[in-house]
């Protein structure tokens, strides 16, 4: 193999295969001498790939870890069982996987050979996922749409559907893709509406990236009490302009904008609930944006937070964590709780 650069692209290849190759072995397999192999070493180190060698009969070189996250070269079963994956974790908005993973998704999507796209795209089409039921579902070719376009600053269309069902079309300027543990958001600049937003994105349809490049805006993070916000249906709570007085366009500020937003149109909820288990038991039962238990010295654990989410779905995951437990507050959880409770037991009694 006389071309360098890719003689140097299929010694990296076999390098980060987890194991220790001997000199002659990569030799016979780029089909070049010992020393043009500890040349392409010093090659790669140069490029700051950490390759370490060991001497001795048996010795030979690996690829370990450094204080960066090289390139990697995937094969194409690698390429799509990666592609897969993110997309599952994605779609489903599953707990802990955020932004970054879509913004892998889209990177490695946008590199991936079309015969690869549609192996990744065949088998996403003929699998189901067994979800928990209590979040939404979002089509992974969406998010990588939005986030592309995040990335790279182009003007947005899509339709929107608004809580209370009504269509709508949308030209947007996305400022970031935001995960709120059952649901993605994304928080864009409304060109029609001259005011930011956040939309719900598995309310999004037909996406697709304009073309024309922006100029991010300064998002609003912070304003006086009374500033209207934006709710995450993607509708205002108010009317004026909503500016206000410190400014940003970070993942942490848009995070920031999309909490704002949500507790005003979403009561807050402040949980003080008692289980009669570990808190390690709990904890692992519970979203983790609910709070994390804490030991009560009985035995059991108690949970204080506050959290924006429905009363409905409150209560239905405080009964799923499976032990005994009581709720000191809000009130209106314990009167849901009691009322949910009656309908049960009356539920189970025989007709």
């Amino acid at each position: 193999m006389t071309d360098t650069p890719a003689r140097l692209l299929k010694l990296l290849s076999l390098l980060q295969t987890p194991r220790e190759w001997p000199g002659g072995e990569l030799a016979d397999r780029l089909d070049v001498s010992p020393r043009t192999i500890r040349r392409d070493i010093d090659r790669l180190r140069d490029l700051g790939y950490p390759v370490e060698a060991s001497r001795g009969s048996v010795g030979g070189y690996r690829l370990v870890a450094g204080a960066a996250m090289p390139p990697l070269l995937l094969d194409d079963e690698e390429a799509v069982a990666i592609a897969v994956g993110l997309r599952a974790g994605a779609g489903h908005a599953i707990e802990g996987v955020d932004e970054a993973s879509v913004r892998a998704l889209a990177k490695l999507e946008q590199v991936l050979p079309s015969r690869l796209r549609h192996r990744v795209s065949a088998l996403q089409n003929a699998t189901v996922a067994l979800t928990r039921g209590d979040g939404s579902t979002i089509d992974p070719r969406t998010l990588t749409t939005l986030a592309s376009a995040v990335t790279g600053r182009e003007r947005l269309r899509f339709a929107y559907l608004s809580g209370d069902g009504t269509p709508s079309k949308r030209l947007v300027e996305p400022c970031r893709l935001v995960s709120a543990g059952q649901r993605w958001y994304l928080v864009a600049y409304d060109l029609d509406r001259e005011d930011w937003r956040t939309f719900r994105v598995d309310r999004v349809g037909e996406p697709y990236a304009t073309g024309a490049r922006f100029a991010p805006r300064p998002l609003p993070v912070e304003g006086p009490p009374d500033a209207p916000a934006t709710g995450p249906d993607g509708a205002r709570d108010g009317s004026g302009s909503g500016s206000g007085t410190a400014y940003g366009s970070g993942g942490w500020d848009a995070a920031v904008f999309l909490a704002r937003s949500m507790r005003r149109m979403q009561p807050e909820l402040r949980l003080d609930v008692r289980f009669s288990a570990p808190a390690e038991f709990v904890a692992a039962r519970l979203p983790a944006h609910l709070g994390a238990p804490e030991p009560d010295g009985e035995g059991g654990c108690r949970l204080r937070s506050s959290c924006t989410d429905s009363l409905e779905w409150v209560a239905l995951r405080l009964a799923l964590v499976d032990c005994e437990f009581s709720a000191q507050g809000p009130p209106q959880l314990v009167e849901y709780l009691a009322d949910l409770g009656s309908r049960l037991t009356r539920a189970a009694r025989p007709v």
